[in-house]
């Protein structure tokens, strides 16, 4: 035995068996998705790639471009329709209100974040290839209490036992407003650059009592339809208590010391008796309970039951932040590049024009690589669901399909990088040559190492493979 506490999952699980020639018609079902994905991927890796040029060239037009505004507290009509950048105090005077909630805040923004504790499916497959074909595939299901962004439905849980098992106290729709009036120095921001300002803190709440009683009962009669009433739940308040005085006669006989204490002893008594006082007078809910930003609904924060709900409050304050955009009168409008790329951003703090451009070339790079991996690797799979059903043809005998399946999966790899590859350098070649021939000559080189070493080498591993 230990001090550990010791949590044991119970899992459910689901077997399902597929017969061979199911499983070879839902592979020739499979070719048809294949062509898509294989198709999609193409074209992603095309699209993406004249999207990284024309926002590459776009950001060295603004680069070149753009002009630092050194005072914007001042409109300066030389710098009308000019790309500039400078740095300045957002501020607003709009108030916004929840009217849900009755909170409010002078502020650029306010958001409101709801979040559900319930229970929650997790799913892990397992497959076995059988002789002769057949497929088991093994599915087990965990449950686990967590905090999610709306409620689950359980009622289709796998698992008859933790089926109808969530239900909420109450449903909040997550929240946000904008101020339309946000000042940056002599300049109003358009749309687009308050939505960028991120300077988030807690919104203090201030909720009117008689709203916080009627989201109290209402949650209580949710909590006792679901759960029952629960005991205990209305014990009396302890009352204040006030020790027994000592006689003047008795106290003026006590020697000075023993009376400073007894003093002592008073005051601290009194304190206490007001704080009680103050907690009995209070309003005390039982199932609505505050805490900063946050409103809790359920019956002990620090210990959540399945149906609680936290609903928590932010505003967005004034904050220093710098903007690129094109001056259009009192306002800023999007830069409109040769290419018809528009480009606009504001950015928390002070920022050089130099600095804003570097990071927009690295995010572009960011963005253009994550969609060069994405896009191959549904190449790749686009191949592997178009010839998938060889492997599945020799399902019979499952080593063997493990050894051919293993390399159709090379064979696709390969095939797929190399396309990709190609597609990439056709793009580049038609928005930028020279970089699109190097990309060719890439190309043309695997396909040689494959064409005349790869089969040899394949060869080679398969015998190895088989010989294990």
């Amino acid at each position: 035995y230990t001090n550990n506490l010791l949590f044991i999952i119970m899992a459910y699980q689901e077997v399902r068996t597929t017969g061979y020639g199911t499983r070879v018609g839902n592979s020739f079902k499979a070719i048809g998705s294949g062509i898509v994905l294989f198709c999609l991927g193409t074209a992603l890796l095309w699209w993406n790639e004249g999207r990284a040029v024309k926002t590459e060239k776009m950001l060295e037009e603004a680069g070149s471009a753009y002009v630092e505004m050194p005072n914007p507290a001042k409109k300066d009509a030389q710098l009308e329709g000019e790309l500039i950048c400078g740095t300045a105090l957002a501020t607003t005077q709009d108030s916004l209100i929840d009217k849900d909630f009755g909170v409010g805040a002078t502020a650029i923004a306010m958001r409101r974040t709801v979040e559900y504790y319930q229970w929650v499916e997790h799913a892990k497959e397992k497959s076995e290839d059988k002789l002769g074909g057949k497929e088991v595939t093994t599915t087990t299901y965990t449950y686990t209490k967590e905090w999610v962004s709306r409620p689950v439905e359980s009622a289709e849980f796998k698992d008859s036992a933790y089926q109808k098992k969530n239900m909420v106290l109450t449903t909040v729709e997550n929240d946000q407003q904008y101020a339309e009036n946000v000042e940056w120095g002599a300049y109003k921001l358009n749309e687009s650059l308050i939505h960028a300002i991120s300077s988030r803190e807690a919104l203090d709440l201030a909720i009117a009592e008689d709203l916080l009683k009627q989201f109290d009962k209402n949650t209580q009669t949710a909590y006792e339809r679901f759960y029952g009433a629960p005991k205990n739940n209305n014990q009396p308040a302890p009352e204040a208590q006030q020790p027994a005085a000592i006689p003047d006669s008795i106290k003026a006989l006590l020697p000075d010391s023993v009376k400073a204490q007894l003093d002592s002893i008073q005051a601290v008594n009194d304190s206490i008796n007001k704080a009680m006082e103050a907690a009995q007078n209070k309003k005390d809910l039982a199932y609505v309970h505050q805490a900063g930003n946050v409103l809790y609904f359920g019956r002990v924060p620090g210990s959540p039951e399945v149906g609680d709900v936290r609903v928590t409050f932010e505003k967005v304050v004034p904050a220093k932040v710098t903007v690129m955009a094109v001056v259009d009168g009192d306002t800023f409008k999007p830069f409109k590049a040769k290419n018809g790329k528009r480009f606009q951003t504001l950015v928390m703090g002070k920022k050089s024009g130099d600095e804003i451009i570097e990071a927009e070339q690295e995010g572009n790079n960011f963005i253009k690589w994550a969609l060069r991996i994405v896009g191959i690797l549904m190449v790749i799979g686009g191949l592997k669901g178009i010839f998938g059903f060889l492997e599945t043809i020799l399902k019979v005998v499952p080593f063997i399909a493990g050894i051919f399946g293993w390399g159709v999966g090379l064979v696709c790899t390969i095939l797929g990088v190399v396309w990709s590859l190609i597609v990439i350098a056709l793009a580049w070649l038609f928005y930028r040559p020279l970089l699109g021939i190097t990309l060719l000559v890439i190309a043309g080189f695997l396909v040689w190492v494959f064409a005349f070493k790869g089969k040899d080498k394949l060869k080679e591993l398969a015998a190895k493979a088989a010989t294990k």
